[in-house]
């Protein structure tokens, strides 16, 4: 049975907390939606909650983008009637949707039904004064509106309802899981948290379409789209935006023009390898944004890194953003974590929840080190829920197993091929809660071997690491490369102390007792860094962090756990 439409998420923000149970499918309609979300009526029926489901990847981007090539972005006054900018942007074709957010002033975003709405309006919208600056002018989707009358229209201001674009801080999380009546439950609020919104997607998009109209004039069949955490289901609010220009389009125009009695190409500059038109294409691009783009600064063009680049910060949305070409190999990557997202809403309760509890205890890092990066961290937590048995999701050669032609794909010699449809692949038998598992995750990695062991998502399995690195996980895709090369041993071993440490406070804390005392609980304890909550029976647990102690304690647990499942089979 699918996870009904709106979730947890949903009935938290309308104040009544519900949870799916464990296998619950479907990643999608959790409030705060992912990628695939659409928005919903609060007891949708089985068909709109079944198709949504069963959109695949390419499907849903598809739908965004276009979505994206129907908006414009307004920056509006501090004070104005929604109604009648409503009234008026309607004279222009129908508004199909739209939200105002907060970022350098009050903005907002509009969707048109059509995309001819968007050419009206810019036929009436009028050029900035030069009186103290010149201005470049290209007309973009960006607009300023201010009011003719300011004074005669402030009697009808409207309070406007903004829509959040980031999450909140950890002390205010903290004081909702505390309210929260189990450890699964906590999980789902920091997700619905942490989690993109539809108007943040929308937003992504956006960004993404607005750099287009800019390499339309140099390429005009070529697409930007996202990747990455922006559309993999496992984004979280304050990200970055990871985007790339796409020829694949221009390469279908070719092979059209095979036809007739004669062959006939477009005469293209001719370079010696890839890589160098990869770099002059970006070189030109980050030209072009940094000295024409409305809104595009500190434009930085990182053009001999293994994958060449550009950054920058687009202030209209406030995303700072990457932009790179044709980057095939990560959009296998991003469409592979949709699919285990979709698949089980345990998935990304788990994932959303480790990667809060790594940041706070500094394993992770929005900046680049040393440290376990969210990506690797995702993919442990992958690699876990494929070890559970039954496993929760399955290995990337089974979902090889379930492809058919058109999913095959080959990528530079490696062989990206997986199911897309995700009606093809069984529902987990597996019932385990989320309390359990997230014990089990700090468990398992806790006593991980690795030293000897590497992760390996498409096997499923620890198998013997090919090199010396601390932290081995294979590439999913490129299977000659390790994802976690970047991470060192002292910040492997700190990974491992918390995991263990994190166990401990689980498996030994007393709820109740804690609730009386008004004290933090479950993952609310877990999201405090270790030492400050109590410093006197931390400083005591510390000492043994690392050491033989706890293993043994782990160890014992283990035994017991199994010598009670044997008796329960001898009866």
């Amino acid at each position: 049975m699918a996870l009904r439409a709106g979730g947890p998420a949903l009935a938290l923000l309308r104040g009544r907390l519900r949870f799916p149970g464990p296998g619950a499918r479907g990643h999608a309609r959790l409030g705060r939606s992912g990628a695939a979300a659409q928005p919903a009526a609060e007891e949708p029926g089985e068909d709109t909650e079944v198709s949504t489901r069963k959109k695949t990847f390419a499907e849903v981007q598809t739908e965004r983008l276009d979505q994206a090539e129907r908006t414009v972005l307004i920056k509006c006054p501090s004070k104005l009637n929604e109604k009648k900018l409503l009234q008026y942007l309607s004279s222009h074709g129908n508004v199909k949707s739209h939200f105002f957010f907060e970022n350098r002033g009050i903005n907002a975003l509009i969707e048109f039904s059509e995309k001819s709405s968007i050419a009206s309006l810019q036929d009436v919208v009028g050029i900035p004064s030069a009186s103290e600056y010149h201005v470049v002018p290209f007309k973009s989707r960006l607009f300023t509106f201010t009011l003719k009358n300011p004074v005669s229209q402030r009697v009808e201001e409207t309070p406007l309802h903004l829509s959040p674009q980031c999450h909140i801080p950890v002390k205010d999380l903290i004081e909702k899981l505390c309210l929260a009546d189990s450890i699964s439950s906590q999980m789902y609020i920091v997700l619905n948290e942490y989690q993109l919104t539809e108007e943040n997607i929308k937003l992504r998009f956006l960004a993404c379409s607005l750099v287009r109209d800019f390499v339309c004039a140099y390429f005009p069949d070529s697409m930007v789209k996202p990747f990455g955490s922006s559309v993999n289901t496992f984004g979280k609010l304050g990200s970055d935006v990871d985007m790339f220009l796409d020829f694949r389009d221009t390469g279908k125009h070719a092979t059209k023009m095979k036809k007739g009695p004669f062959e006939m190409e477009y005469q293209m500059k001719r370079l010696p390898s890839e890589r160098l038109a990869t770099q002059r294409i970006l070189s030109v691009i980050g030209d072009c944004l940094d000295n024409f783009g409305p809104g595009c600064a500190n434009v930085q063009k990182i053009l001999n890194a293994r994958c060449p680049l550009v950054k920058f910060s687009h202030q209209p949305t406030g995303f700072q953003c990457d932009l790179s070409v044709s980057n095939s190999i990560a959009i296998r990557s991003s469409e592979l974590l949709y699919i285990y997202g979709c698949l089980d809403s345990r998935v990304r309760a788990l994932a959303f929840t480790v990667r809060c509890w790594a940041r706070v205890h500094g394993l992770t890092n929005s900046a680049p080190g040393t440290w376990i990066t969210n990506f690797s961290l995702t993919m442990m937590v992958m690699f876990f829920l494929q070890r559970r048995s039954p496993p929760i999701i399955p290995t990337l050669d089974q979902l090889k197993e379930l492809a058919d032609e058109k999913d095959k794909h080959i990528i530079g010699g490696y062989d990206c091929s997986f199911v897309s449809d995700l009606r093809k692949i069984k529902p987990t038998k597996n019932t385990e809660t989320l309390d359990v598992l997230l014990c089990e995750f700090f468990e398992y990695f806790g006593n991980f071997d690795f030293r000897r062991n590497s992760i390996n998502l498409r096997k499923g399995k620890e198998v013997n690491k090919p090199e010396s690195s601390p932290l081995y996980i294979w590439n999913p895709f490129e299977q000659d490369l390790n994802i976690s090369k970047n991470v060192n041993q002292p910040q492997l071993e700190k990974f491992i102390a918390m995991a263990r440490e994190s166990a401990w406070i689980l498996q030994k804390e007393d709820k109740t007792q804690q609730m009386i005392n008004k004290e933090p609980w479950g993952l609310a304890a877990l999201l405090i860094p270790f030492g400050k909550s109590n410093s006197s029976k931390m400083k005591n647990r510390m000492k043994g962090i690392g050491s033989e102690t706890i293993r043994s304690l782990l160890d014992s647990l283990k035994l017991n756990n199994a010598n009670s499942q044997q008796k329960a089979v001898g009866k």
